[in-house]
């Protein structure tokens, strides 16, 4: 039975939500934990940050953020430099390798959805756009 109470469907929508979003890790950006995936996320999505700025926006401490970027930074997809006004400080920004690590998992990712998109009626997608919309309604009104 479909329910739209507001506390139901809110409680099947976090259940569907998170079921969704643990598939799509599963399909993003081998090799890196999930701390390492947001970091970079949030590199390209902000840019260039002091270290002390990248822990507030991850909501991590900062001997956490530098110990996640000195791991990035091994592998090549961030790289650190001082910081051009406190040089006890160091700026923290991806590299093209890091940037294209992350198109490669969105594109997985995409595809992964796409495959499974394809298997449903042209009418279940119909459905599908227009809670989409909903969705995209009920995040832009925080």
């Amino acid at each position: 039975m479909i329910t739209t109470d507001p506390a139901g469907l809110a409680d099947r929508l976090r259940l569907s939500v998170g079921r969704l979003a643990r598939r799509l890790r599963q399909h993003s950006l081998g090799g890196l934990t999930p701390s390492q995936r947001s970091v970079l996320s949030t590199l390209s999505r902000h840019g260039p940050v002091p270290m002390s700025r990248l822990a507030d926006l991850e909501l991590i401490s900062r001997p956490a953020a530098t110990r996640i970027t000195d791991r990035l930074e091994e592998k090549g997809l961030v790289r650190r430099t001082p910081h051009p006004e406190d040089r006890r400080s160091a700026v923290a920004e991806i590299t093209a390798a890091g940037s294209a690590l992350l198109e490669e998992g969105r594109q997985e990712r995409t595809a992964f959805l796409a495959r499974r998109l394809a298997r449903l009626s042209r009418e279940d997608r119909r459905k599908l756009a227009g809670a989409i919309e909903v969705l995209d309604a009920l995040v832009e009104g925080e």
